[in-house]
């Protein structure tokens, strides 16, 4: 083995060794709270690759789709045919509406349609996909948003998505990331795309 080769395993050894422990030492079987938040593109579809992957498990799941159009929706396509359920606000962006008061009438919808959801064991996982926005535009009432999550089922994981996150979502979350932009397409003029960006 050449010295390159020996100090490359050595390294790895001591990986290996940190991950190991932490292993050993994570045991605790419960649903977790993901928040995914930040500027950058990509929250709603880590959110929903969540989703896929629970699916793919066998999992039972439910989505809350806020600040989303009636526009078509691949995630949507794809996941209400096995079996997760969507509740979706339907009104599109908020500087597109510009009418608080529909836009948190249409929000407290989604908002009554999803919470039986996070009250029921059977299912595994909910999305709470741009929920953040609700929250800080005051479309829904954050204490009420925040003990309805802290008072699930043991056993079931919510992922909530959309920049700015209160401060009070990420106390209570357990896996908070942040995504952040270096570049968008976007910014250069490139139009979003079947696909990739909806």
């Amino acid at each position: 083995m050449s010295d390159k080769d020996q100090k490359h395993q050595q390294r790895q050894q001591k990986v290996k060794q940190k991950v190991d422990a932490k292993v050993e030492k994570a045991q605790e079987e419960r649903g977790i709270v993901l928040v995914l938040t930040g500027n950058g593109k990509g929250k709603s579809t880590a959110g929903f690759g969540t989703i896929a992957r629970a699916v793919g498990h066998g999992q039972k799941c439910a989505v809350a789709q806020f600040i989303k159009g009636t526009w078509a929706c691949g995630e949507r396509d794809l996941l209400e045919g096995h079996g997760v359920t969507f509740h979706v606000m339907a009104t599109g962006f908020t500087w597109e509406t510009q009418d608080r008061e529909a836009d948190t009438k249409a929000a407290q919808a989604v908002w009554q349609q999803i919470k039986p959801a996070l009250a029921d064991p059977s299912i595994d996982v909910v999305l709470l996909d741009e929920l953040t926005y609700m929250t800080n535009y005051d479309y829904l009432d954050l204490d009420e948003v925040l003990e309805a999550i802290a008072n699930r089922p043991a056993e079931q994981s919510v992922v909530i998505t959309g920049r700015a996150a209160h401060r009070r979502l990420e106390e209570l979350a357990d896996t908070v990331s942040e995504v952040r932009p270096l570049k968008h397409a976007f910014e250069a003029g490139i139009k979003a795309r079947k696909g990739v960006d909806w």
